[in-house]
């Protein structure tokens, strides 16, 4: 299969958090290696849309394989029943849109590449979808029709209006429930860095692609929250002699065209976004951080966090931006006259001189 991509793995210079995107375009080939193996068993879920009907049921093997063989999280470091109740309480918070403006900024910048191939989409997949912030920039004139996957029912129930015909299932990233070559066009935004076998989840999106078919997405990546993370691990190693990860490890913009070339993908394009958020301090970071469904789910995580470390830990990202509270402003590397930085709750997109 001949694929361009455009991907990256992003820090935050300063601000809270960061975003890497990349996207793969798959432009003709063959099915991927060993295209004769049989497909993972799917995991659980309905779909709703034109018509309500369910599309497979659970069973127990099924079952058995989203539980992860280790509890220590050797195999399996995300804990995939967590995140599915993390993402379902955020959805039905009584202002989900309150925390979704990074998703939507980065939405809108994968939509930007669909509209930059000059050729219409009969049927596209959107993995890991959420509440369709990709779904609400496409047009009916790009894509024709538009399935919505996501693990969390909640999420999906209140997407965002879009002029696009869609149809919402409910389905687990590392399993999709579609045939080979079904879709012409794949889509994802902000949902891959929580997958257990990333390697595995390009496959299965290879599977589904057709011949001629096109990828397309982003993910956060590199060092996506580096200072709360620094933070976090620099007030436990005072306070309590030691530290626990309370950050989640984020995809390496070196080691993104490596494995898709492994899931089948070539002639791939690698970028990477740089997108600062600038909060006034830790506990506004963490607070969004919950509203967005990004809390920590691996296994390995710390039940719980002293109030003295956390009070620390506070204190030391306070120190590490401006007098103000806010960090400094950065350049986003897009290739594009532009710079773009974020304030609590705003965008603001500068012309660089």
């Amino acid at each position: 299969m001949v694929a361009a991509a455009v991907a990256g793995a992003a820090g935050a210079l300063g601000g809270a958090a960061a975003v890497g995107g990349w996207a793969v375009r798959a432009l003709g080939g063959a099915a991927a290696p060993g295209g004769g193996a049989a497909r993972a068993p799917r995991l659980w879920g309905w779909g709703w849309g034109g018509s309500s009907r369910r599309l497979w049921v659970p069973s127990g093997q099924a079952a058995a394989a989203a539980s992860p063989p280790d509890p220590s999280g050797a195999l399996s470091p995300f804990d995939r029943q967590l995140k599915r109740k993390q993402k379902n309480w955020a959805a039905l918070q009584p202002e989900p849109a309150k925390c979704d403006y990074l998703r939507e900024e980065v939405g809108g910048r994968v939509a930007d590449r669909v509209f930059d191939i000059t050729r219409a989409f009969p049927l596209a997949l959107d993995v890991g979808s959420g509440r369709g912030y990709i779904a609400q920039h496409l047009t009916k004139e790009t894509v024709e029709k538009l399935i919505q996957v996501d693990i969390a029912e909640n999420a999906l129930k209140n997407a965002m209006e879009t002029e696009i015909p869609t149809v919402s299932v409910v389905a687990d990233e590392e399993f999709l429930p579609f045939k080979e070559d079904t879709f012409d066009l794949v889509v994802s935004s902000l949902s891959l860095h929580w997958v257990n076998d990333l390697p595995r989840a390009f496959r299965e999106i290879h599977q589904v692609l057709k011949p001629d078919g096109v990828f397309i997405g982003a993910m956060f990546g590199g060092d996506t929250l580096y200072e709360l993370r620094c933070s976090l691990q620099l007030a436990e190693l005072e306070r309590e002699g030691g530290f626990s990860p309370h950050v989640s490890p984020f995809t390496a913009v070196s080691d993104l065209g490596h494995l898709l070339s492994r899931a089948g993908f070539n002639t791939l394009t690698v970028d990477t976004d740089e997108i600062q958020v600038n909060y006034p301090g830790l506990f506004e970071v963490m607070e969004d951080l919950q509203g967005m469904g990004e809390s920590n789910c691996s296994w390995n995580r710390k039940p719980l966090l002293h109030r003295e470390t956390i009070l620390a830990a506070a204190a030391i990202y306070q120190g590490k931006t401006s007098p103000e509270g806010f960090c400094n402003s950065f350049t986003w590397r897009s290739g594009k006259n532009k710079w773009t930085s974020f304030k609590k709750k705003k965008i603001v997109v500068h012309q660089k001189q």
